[in-house]
């Protein structure tokens, strides 16, 4: 008798075992990213939140790399029809995602999915940038602008007042006495084409390219080797020949000099803030202040970098529908605060700018209010709403290539931009070639 029960409940284990499980498996969203650091942990920690908010859907997100790699990596699988259902593309490379039609624009994903976003919220530039057509083509996410940052500790080492500089001459002024007090970077700058070439000439509003720097058609010429560029550049080659500026590297290789207390001025990037805040702590105290300005040019408006989330082609509608509840979650004026809180990026909407000044957020962390201070107090203007190339991201190689060679000698400040343009409008024009 026991030996017969024993059967039947092995034979029922077995029949209940063949029968597929009545629990369905939540779909996966593949979010592929090129935050590290503090700002890849705030990646996972929204990627985490958002899953635990509901069973459906599952945000992995993947860290490919720097910004290029992961543009690389996307254009890569949509080639091999594998692409991720969600990538990160830092701003450059907005007309390459643009022209590509390998993209869901995120106001028809919206749209398709009847969910209702106020796109009217989102801050001006931001809106501006990623629009085409008066339709946002990309989810707004990490937005930033470039800001300088100064050593407080270093400042008073070398005998000066606890105040950012406000020009390009108390730059200088400033930098070598830092230099004299034994300081090894007395000035430094991450992303060098991004701050100071393509930010310095919107910020004093100089065109960087034709046709409204691409924003009305294909831009296929460069003007930065007039006399604003040449000047900006024999600013920087008499820097590094006299030694009060440290050429760093290319990216953000050059916040690694900051962020070990050598450096006693130095811009890059607003979303350094967390990393700097990190790297920091119990060493060094740091103050930020607004982008030096250049006299004689007039007034313009820094531009914003940073990223947005473009949604790829090639998906099914059940995961399409799974990307369209992770952008409203992200969309959200909780989230939003959230996330330029923590990382230090813009509010990229009206709401959660206010959300964050009502809650005291920025009376806590006024170096968070700097970005947001210095693009309001700018001007928009066609030089100054940004730039829009195709292939920006090889333009952008052109134009550091040269500047290398300006600041280690090899070519005077005239040659090195008049070869940068040469090199970039060969390279503006193959792609107006490819998408007339």
């Amino acid at each position: 008798m026991k030996r017969s029960l024993v059967i039947v409940l092995v034979a029922v284990a077995m029949l209940v075992a063949g029968f597929p499980s009545t629990s369905v498996a939540a779909t996966e969203i593949q979010f592929w990213h090129a935050m590290t650091a503090v700002l890849g942990d705030r990646v996972n920690d929204i990627a985490t939140k958002f899953n635990a908010s509901q069973t459906d859907y599952v945000v992995k997100a993947v860290h490919k790399g720097s910004y290029p790699e992961t543009l690389n990596a996307a254009i890569a699988a949509y080639r091999a029809k594998q692409p991720p259902h969600i990538v990160q593309v830092f701003e450059v490379g907005t007309q390459t995602m643009l022209s590509s039609g390998a993209v869901y624009p995120v106001y028809q994903l919206m749209k398709d999915n009847t969910i209702a976003i106020d796109w009217n919220d989102l801050i001006g530039p931001v809106k501006s940038y990623y629009s085409s057509g008066g339709n946002l083509y990309s989810m707004a996410f990490n937005s930033s602008t470039p800001i300088l940052y100064y050593n407080k500790d270093l400042f008073k080492k070398a005998g000066l007042p606890d105040k950012a500089p406000a020009t390009w001459d108390e730059v200088e002024a400033m930098a070598k006495k830092l230099q004299a007090a034994g300081v090894k970077c007395p000035f430094g700058s991450a992303w060098p084409s991004w701050v100071l070439v393509e930010n310095m000439h919107a910020y004093h509003d100089q065109p960087f390219a034709d046709r409204s720097n691409g924003f009305d058609g294909l831009a296929t010429v460069l003007r930065i080797n007039g006399p604003f560029g040449v000047t900006m550049m024999e600013l920087l080659a008499r820097g590094s020949k006299e030694g009060w500026f440290t050429y760093g590297g290319r990216l953000n290789k050059a916040e690694a000099l900051m962020g070990a207390g050598e450096c006693g001025i130095f811009t890059t990037s607003s979303a350094y803030l967390g990393n700097l805040t990190r790297a920091s702590e119990g060493k060094f105290t740091w103050g930020t202040g607004f982008l030096p300005r250049l006299a004689g040019f007039p007034q313009g408006n820094s531009i914003i970098g940073g990223a947005t989330l473009w949604v790829m082609k090639g998906a099914r509608p059940e995961e399409y529908k799974g990307v369209a509840q992770f952008f409203k979650y992200l969309a959200s004026t909780e989230n939003q605060a959230w996330w330029a809180g923590v990382t230090g990026y813009l509010p990229l909407t009206n709401a959660a700018a206010k959300a964050m000044e009502a809650s005291g957020h920025y009376a806590k962390n006024p170096h968070q209010k700097t970005a947001v201070n210095q693009m309001n107090s700018g001007k928009t203007t066609p030089n100054s709403q940004g730039i829009r190339l195709g292939n920006f991201n090889s333009v952008r190689d052109a134009i550091e290539e040269q500047m290398e060679n300006i600041f280690s000698g090899n070519k005077t400040p005239k040659q090195g931009l008049d070869d940068a343009v040469a090199r970039a409008n060969e390279i503006l024009k193959e792609f107006a070639a490819l998408y007339k």
